[in-house]
């Protein structure tokens, strides 16, 4: 197994993602219609399908290229909480990064921690505040202890898209604390967070990109 991610590889989760989004599109506005504004997966495929277009048009070279072109498009096209969110998540990504062509598993887990600090910074969410960070926190610890174990790119990525998944399907009975969601109060329970669901899809195609190129 390859020890490192080329940044081909990253590219290719970006498309996979773009794919995603645009695939779940109706899901994803059919979750948010339930506790939110009911645009989530319009923003969200409008937002990443401009990004990689941005990505296609100017073929970044190096790994903080790469995600600054993502994050300031997110940033400049999506509306609501989820393009500031995403977009942060991926400027902090890459500057963590650096100039790179290729990401082994400490720094891609260290590029994820700095993406989730980035979402927490903008979005002051917590654990049980049924949000995107719900998904992401479990995903970067079950990352990060996957790297400790000195587990291969494709191992951990795939630990952490199951854990995404686990926090995901758990947000399903909190109640919200955080966002539109938060003005129905104890209603918005029994509901699945649509920012946990495109999260998980997030660490979803990153492993399967990465299963890829191994």
């Amino acid at each position: 197994m390859p020890s490192t991610i080329p940044i081909a590889a990253l590219t290719d989760w970006l498309h996979r993602y773009r794919d995603a989004v645009v695939d779940k599109r109706d899901w994803l506005t059919e979750l948010d219609s339930a506790i939110g504004d009911a645009d989530h997966g319009a923003n969200m495929a409008r937002g990443m399908t401009a990004a990689v277009e941005k990505v296609e048009q100017t073929s970044p070279a190096t790994t903080d290229e790469l995600f600054k072109t993502v994050g300031m498009t997110l940033v400049s096209t999506v509306g609501g909480a989820s393009g500031p969110l995403y977009g942060t998540f991926f400027l902090r990504l890459g500057a963590a990064l650096g100039t790179e062509t290729a990401v082994g598993p400490e720094a891609l887990a260290a590029g994820l921690r700095a993406g989730l600090d980035g979402v927490v910074a903008r979005g002051k969410a917590e654990p049980g505040d049924k949000t995107l960070f719900d998904a992401m926190s479990p995903a970067r610890a079950a990352l990060d202890a996957a790297v400790a174990e000195g587990a291969d790119p494709a191992t951990a990525t795939a630990r952490a898209a199951a854990a995404a998944a686990e926090g995901r399907d758990a947000t399903i009975d909190l109640v919200a604390r955080k966002g539109r969601a938060s003005y129905l109060g104890e209603r918005s329970a029994g509901h699945l967070d649509p920012g946990s669901a495109s999260a998980t899809m997030l660490f979803e195609t990153l492993a399967s990109a990465v299963a890829a190129a191994s």
